[in-house]
């Protein structure tokens, strides 16, 4: 046995080969974030020349001085920042209870009510019966609107029910037996056992909330309640058509490519940040929730 290869030529081959495709995938993953990364440092002539391709050009930091300057930027982020935190928690708030209710056995209607949970995945009203239905609840251009409006998602609700599923029912048992009740049930054993399905479900949540545009866009009206990802489709577009800002860009180091490139950057770092410290918690998350014992 001592000579015995573990290994054929062809699983050497395929090894070879997945990892120079796994290899290419990741830098093309990767690029465009550098490139963007390089451009809103680059001097607005290299860029618009085509000279920067993967590292920067001229290094300068005038368009972060032109956005960090635009007090809208500054109102645009908080109202990000408050769409994302606070439509999380909204969120968990309404998707834990029920996510507990459908795991449970003893639930009436269990069935049907888990199917009608899942119909909605793939089958909807559709966008306009949508808009009318917040129009007439009255939440046209209002915070409150958007962070009830989209606190629920079906896929979230079945991703958690599964993982309370897969929590031995040994443990409701003990609890019980010490008169627990329902709500002692879902606090003190089945959210602390969950946490790293919860910290999945609220990743989801927040890259959802953070990256928000279209209907952010067609429900809010009012300047100062729009997020950062309008703003962004607003500044590309107004200027554009702004010949006063064309105008500034003849004695200056920035440019129209690199003042997006700014916005872009300031609008990922947050999500960049967050996101390895939640890491760890993801793929166990993920992969205990579809686990049943």
């Amino acid at each position: 046995m001592s000579g015995f290869n573990l290994y054929s030529r062809g699983d050497k081959v395929f090894g070879v080969v997945n990892a120079t495709l796994l290899t290419l995938f990741v830098l093309s993953t990767l690029y465009p974030f550098i490139y963007i990364a390089a451009s809103s440092i680059s001097s607005g002539l290299a860029v618009t020349s085509g000279d920067v391709l993967l590292l920067p050009k001229d290094i300068t930091f005038a368009a972060y001085d032109r956005v960090l300057s635009d007090p809208v930027f500054w109102t645009s982020y908080a109202n990000t920042l408050f769409y994302t935190i606070f439509g999380t928690l909204v969120s968990l708030a309404i998707i834990i209870p029920g996510a507990y209710a459908l795991s449970r056995k003893r639930l009436i209607g269990r069935r049907y009510l888990n199917f009608f949970v899942a119909f909605t995945m793939w089958f909807h009203a559709g966008m306009i019966p949508f808009f009318l239905n917040i129009r007439d609840l009255g939440l046209l251009d209002s915070r409150i609107g958007i962070l009830i409006a989209f606190a629920c998602t079906a896929f979230n609700i079945i991703l958690l029910r599964n993982f309370f599923e897969s929590i031995p029912e040994s443990f409701e048992e003990a609890a019980k037996m010490d008169g627990a009740n329902e709500f002692t049930l879902l606090w003190k054993v089945y959210i602390p056992l969950s946490k790293p399905a919860l910290v999945t479900i609220a990743l989801f949540c927040i890259v959802a909330r953070w990256n928000g545009y279209f209907w952010a866009m067609v429900l809010l009206r009012d300047e100062d309640k729009i997020p950062l990802q309008v703003y962004l489709k607003k500044i590309i577009i107004e200027l554009n058509m702004d010949d006063q800002f064309a105008s500034s860009l003849i004695n200056s180091d920035y440019s129209f490519e690199t003042i997006v490139a700014a916005i872009i950057v300031a609008s990922i770092i947050p999500v960049l940040a967050v996101y390895p410290y939640l890491q760890k918690h993801f793929n166990k998350g993920i992969m205990m929730g579809g686990v049943k014992e």
